[in-house]
């Protein structure tokens, strides 16, 4: 696991095991916030020891940015800590949350200790804050990578989490492209010194704008191809003739794992907009 210092009392933490999903530590002076689990176990439990032990920092809050595993499967290793989200996270972890564990379960004994949790502190509205004396964290609604996203801004560093609403390619079969859009249109607006993805590298405040832009013109071009494939009565195989590169991003970033998101996205938009045609 890779940890990185984005500011006195703000760190990064990447998985070496996984994609590099990213989870984040905020130390206020009331205590420490944990953003999204890192996906094994282990990698958690070095978090937590690091923040608890190293920095001694009780940990008030874990935050769940959305319910996805590789975000998630670490809830239970905080029994005495208040889990937050948005309300919809809670409601998918209920309904997909002991699948998705069973899967892990089976191809790694590592999750057999690893027991599902859900958030005990859920808003519904557009957004909640959390205090932690000397650093305020404002969670936001964020649609698009899945229904339930949410980012987190800590307001005094301008520094913001954006979990999987900002990868360096983005990922749509579990949501809606534009609910991503409009979600990275707000990003946009905002006044950052950093992002962190959910996954890869945190995006310093000079390269903010053109890497949403990026995102942003990917989206829209994959939707302009895959629409020009359904009015040709192409078929689902066609897409594979769509390259990354030719929507706007490199195949390198995240190991090369892109070019399967890529492609993973070409055919849920192809499904989607075909039933809309028909």
């Amino acid at each position: 696991m890779q940890r990185d210092r984005i500011s006195d009392d703000i760190f990064v933490f990447t998985s070496d095991q996984y994609a590099q999903v990213t989870a984040g530590a905020v130390i206020g002076s009331r205590g420490a916030a944990i953003i999204d689990t890192l996906p094994f176990p282990s990698e958690t439990r070095e978090i937590q020891a690091f923040v608890e032990r190293r920095l001694g920092a009780p940990i008030r809050y874990v935050i769940n940015t959305h319910y996805h595993a590789d975000h998630t499967l670490g809830n239970c290793l905080f029994p005495n800590v208040h889990i937050v989200a948005h309300s919809l996270c809670r409601q998918m972890l209920e309904k997909r949350g002991r699948a998705a564990l069973a899967q892990a379960r089976s191809q790694m004994a590592e999750f057999n200790e690893v027991e599902l949790r859900l958030p005990d502190i859920v808003f519904e509205d557009g957004s909640m804050t959390l205090n932690l004396g000397d650093k305020t964290l404002q969670l936001t609604h964020s649609p698009g990578h899945s229904r339930d996203g949410l980012t987190v801004l800590v307001k005094e560093e301008r520094i913001l989490f954006a979990a999987d609403t900002v990868m360096p390619v983005p990922y749509i079969v579990d949501g809606d492209l534009q609910d991503l859009i409009d979600s990275l249109r707000v990003i946009r607006r905002m006044s950052l010194e950093n992002i962190i993805q959910g996954h890869g590298e945190v995006i310093l405040r000079g390269e903010i704008h053109e890497a949403i832009d990026s995102n942003i013109r990917y989206l829209e071009n994959i939707r302009t191809k895959v629409e020009k494939a359904i009015a040709k009565k192409a078929g689902r195989d066609s897409l594979r003739h769509i390259t990354i590169e030719s929507c706007g991003k490199s195949r390198i970033a995240l190991q090369g794992l892109v070019q399967e998101l890529h492609q993973a996205n070409l055919l849920a938009l192809y499904d989607r907009l075909a039933d809309d045609h028909t």
